[in-house]
């Protein structure tokens, strides 16, 4: 049984094909902007989609050394510049703490994509064609040790490669660690850049839309992948008072699921069942839920699960549900710890962000998915939505202090 410690929120940082930094980010994000446009970091010949949630304006240089980011993969890159943000939106100054009780935990998918561009080399002129300076960069356990090699954190490094739910998964390890004492402050997310690879990959499982993600709507077409990173900075509640920091959140509690019936289409009972469980870790019931981050992928299947689960565990309270991933595309690794800003957020401004690209309602898909506008309302408990092949799947509760 864990302790009674409790987990606070107090640094977000978040890069987006929609803006970089909360301010930004959050602005956007509740005018309902769009981050999908056309592709341009590779060729898109022959591909039936040519769109992504591309990030145009990232600038390495604006957070990390110029003389260290030729030995960086950009997810790396992305990562760091999260985790910069974040510790800056926490005034938390890492020389000014104990670096053995500081730890980064990330999730990922797809990793760096210098591996495919090693493999490619490889395949065109052999070995000598290889890079050694990409191969310092191709390894995807790389992205928390460059975390935390750039803020100097001794007191873990740990990557989490659960796909779409990695995010999620590397908040709730970070929960639990704090809990046990054993780390003081953590740095918790996703990270992901565009991978030829795994565009390929999608277009294959015949899973992307041609031109724009339409979650819940009854003519989705599929996803649209996206890139990105979001980090939060967790602590103890007695730490963040002590420091006088800013508290968005507290993390109430989290769900694991292993109900892996299927590889690639989520399981209803596993989707319902993880939802059950972090509801209940959180010692709420779900008519204390005001608002669930969706998954909401925008493939014709997640979201008739994700819907069912959804009228399956809340019955006949219809609680407001929302995909981001309709503006940012999906960022796979990144998703969930992207939306763990954003239910921070949500909390703070007692402010539902759309979904948009909503043109015809689906009656398998019949919840309150916040068509095309925010929406205000106080708003104290949120539960965040991840799931990924295999069920690997993973929900988070977060609420603000005065929820009870």
């Amino acid at each position: 049984m864990r302790n009674k410690r409790r987990i606070v929120v107090t640094g977000l940082g978040v890069i987006s094909s929609i803006g970089t930094g909360k301010d930004g980010f959050w602005k956007a994000l509740t005018a309902g902007k769009s981050g999908v446009s056309k592709i341009t970091s590779f060729d898109t010949e022959g591909f039936r989609c040519k769109y992504g949630g591309e990030i145009k304006d990232f600038d390495p240089a604006a957070f990390i050394p110029k003389r260290k980011t030729r030995f960086l993969g950009k997810t790396s890159q992305l990562a760091i510049a999260g985790a910069h943000l974040a510790l800056e939106d926490a005034k938390l100054n890492p020389s000014a703490i104990d670096s053995k009780k500081f730890g980064i935990i990330f999730g990922t998918t797809v990793g760096e994509r210098p591996m495919e561009e090693l493999i490619e080399s490889w395949a065109k002129g052999g070995l000598k064609e290889v890079d050694r300076t990409r191969v310092l960069q191709a390894a995807v356990h790389n992205i928390p040790a460059n975390v935390g090699i750039q803020f100097k954190a001794m007191g873990l490094n740990c990557l989490i490669p659960t796909a779409c739910a990695a995010g999620n998964y590397a908040i709730g390890y970070g929960y639990d660690l704090i809990r046990k004492g054993d780390l003081n402050f953590i740095l918790a997310g996703g990270a992901e850049a565009f991978s030829h690879v795994a565009y390929v990959g999608f277009q294959r499982l015949y899973s992307m839309a041609p031109e724009k993600p339409q979650p819940f709507d009854k003519n989705r077409k599929g996803l649209i992948l996206g890139e990105g990173a979001g980090v939060i900075l967790l602590e103890s509640l007695e730490s963040a008072l002590k420091r006088n920091a800013k508290i968005y959140a507290e993390v109430l509690g989290y769900g694991l699921s292993c109900d892996a019936y299927h590889i690639t289409a989520p399981d209803p009972k596993g989707v319902a069942n993880v939802m059950k469980k972090a509801i209940k870790d959180a010692g709420l019931s779900t008519r204390d839920v005001d608002y669930i981050c969706a998954h909401g992928t925008g493939t014709p299947t997640n979201d008739k699960v994700e819907c069912a689960a959804i009228k399956d565990v809340f019955a006949d309270y219809k609680v407001p549900v929302s995909s981001v991933k309709s503006m940012l595309g999906h960022p796979m690794g990144a998703a969930s710890a992207i939306e763990a800003a954003v239910c921070c957020l949500v909390i703070e401004n007692s402010l539902i962000p759309p979904t948009i690209n909503y043109e015809t309602p689906d009656p398998e898909c019949d919840i309150d998915c916040v068509p095309n506008t925010a929406r205000k309302k106080e708003v104290k408990i949120v539960l965040n939505n991840g799931f990924a092949f295999g069920g690997n799947n993973c929900c988070v509760v977060f609420g603000s202090l005065n929820n009870k």
